[in-house]
């Protein structure tokens, strides 16, 4: 295996293509680690291999040759760059699809134990060019490649496949491509525009953004003067962040994040609440919200997020930094508006000087952000034929996910069973995991 190596391009050492680790046993849980060498490139058979890391979870109220016989069921992460779930325990979907699925849990390419993609591997190639082409292989299709290398490796039937988030992007990307590697789909806020430009993404979850900032506000009256007061503080006192760089007004904003759960949103008000001590008599910012803010906003532990984030909208075009642009149609939410607004996902080209872990990788971002021949990732000749049972949960106020460009991706694949409610967010399936995976998985088998 090749986690060791310092170029992510070297090929693997000898190796077989599929290692099977020590299986733990945890609370009412088995987890066995899988290690699959798969091309960088699916498109060149001589491609160097990288290698990716999958875990299997399986019930332990199944004995183990009952649960080597269970069908298997992958999971899609929500990213991009985002490692697989860790679980200790059956909670949630997790519970519910473990009562007659072996679950497949993925490290997508470049993130977790799978090898690596980030500032010090990316820093053995020898240009930004050269770091940009590596990562033009760790997109949505790239991503489907791998898991249906890895169904053919395992002996796998068609599987069941659940995306979350980006991970329902991924999810229709393997319907484009390999529909005959599954057996149902199911997708939880995550149905991605088939066409169009990141631009209309952004217009689209900015309004949603502001609508949700609105809601939050009227729950909690006395923090709108409190976000207003902090943008106005760091830009007039330095504050430094526990990583050392000054925290300022626009990277403050993406406390937002947070306007996108179900219960989490609360967490914002907790935040809020701790933002102000007295120093001599003057206002800072307590140690204690600056150690919260900053693990919300640093991108140390999953800077593909940052890299890949517009690039996962494109499609023959170049993002060309999509939300900074639609910013401006925007001036509400500038960070030294009369009334400061908090933002949600969106990736601006000033992440890559503030942030320390990203400066080392703005010049790669800044070339993927004007690449124009991207390929394409859904194909929706393909789609509009679907025979794949698909069913889909899609969040009306989802400030990530857009409820209408949703809706309209979902009336152009054929088969697919839309849920539409107003009763989670971006995060349902954190808030009520098994009743969301039961009744998705119900409406294909309907």
């Amino acid at each position: 295996m090749n986690r060791s190596s310092t170029d992510p391009r070297d090929a693997a050492l000898p190796t077989a293509d599929h290692v099977i680790g020590t299986t733990a046993v945890m609370r009412g849980l088995r987890a066995t680690p899988h290690f699959f060498q798969v091309p960088l490139d699916h498109s060149r058979p001589a491609s160097p291999l990288i290698e990716v890391f999958a875990r299997e979870y399986s019930s332990l109220d199944h004995s183990d040759d009952d649960a080597a016989r269970l069908p298997w069921l992958l999971f899609l992460q929500g990213g991009p760059g985002g490692r697989g779930v860790r679980s200790t325990q059956l909670t949630g979907w997790m519970k519910a699809a473990a009562k007659q699925f072996r679950i497949l849990m993925l490290d997508q390419r470049g993130t977790g134990l799978s090898t690596p993609a980030d500032a010090a591997t990316l820093a053995s190639l020898r240009s930004p060019q050269e770091q940009a082409d590596y990562l033009t292989h760790f997109r949505a299709d790239s991503i489907v490649a791998d898991a249906e290398l890895i169904r053919r490796r395992l002996g796998s039937n068609p599987w069941t496949v659940f995306g979350q988030s980006y991970g329902g992007f991924c999810t229709l990307t393997y319907l484009s491509t390999a529909p005959e590697g599954i057996d149902r789909a199911l997708i939880t806020g995550g149905l991605a525009p088939l066409s169009g430009v990141a631009d209309d993404v952004y217009r689209a979850t900015f309004a949603r953004v502001e609508e949700r900032n609105r809601q939050y506000f009227s729950w909690y009256p006395e923090d709108r003067g409190t976000v207003t007061r902090i943008a106005r503080h760091l830009d007039d006192v330095v504050e430094h962040l526990p990583s050392g760089e000054r925290l300022t007004a626009q990277r403050f904003q993406m406390v937002g994040s947070l306007l996108g759960g179900n219960t989490r949103v609360h967490a914002l008000h907790y935040l809020l609440e701790d933002a102000f001590i007295s120093v001599g008599g003057r206002p800072r910012l307590s140690a204690t919200f600056l150690e919260q803010v900053h693990g919300m906003v640093s991108r140390a532990a999953q800077p593909l997020y940052a890299v890949l984030h517009e690039s996962i909208y494109c499609q023959g075009a170049a993002s060309a930094w999509a939300a900074q642009r639609v910013l401006e149609e925007y001036p509400q939410f500038r960070a030294d508006a009369k009334e400061t607004l908090l933002t949600g996902e969106m990736i601006y080209p000033w992440y890559f000087t503030e942030d320390p872990a990203l400066r080392p990788l703005q010049p790669v971002a800044e070339i993927l952000a004007a690449k124009e021949d991207w390929g394409r990732l859904y194909d929706t000749d393909v789609l509009a034929t679907n025979t794949v049972p698909a069913a889909a949960a899609v969040y009306r106020h989802d400030i990530y996910v857009d409820r209408d460009l949703s809706l309209r991706t979902a009336a152009t694949v054929r088969n697919l069973e839309v849920w539409e409610t107003d009763e989670f967010h971006h995060d349902g399936i954190a808030d009520d995991g098994e009743a969301i995976f039961e009744r998705l998985l119900a409406m294909t088998r309907a």
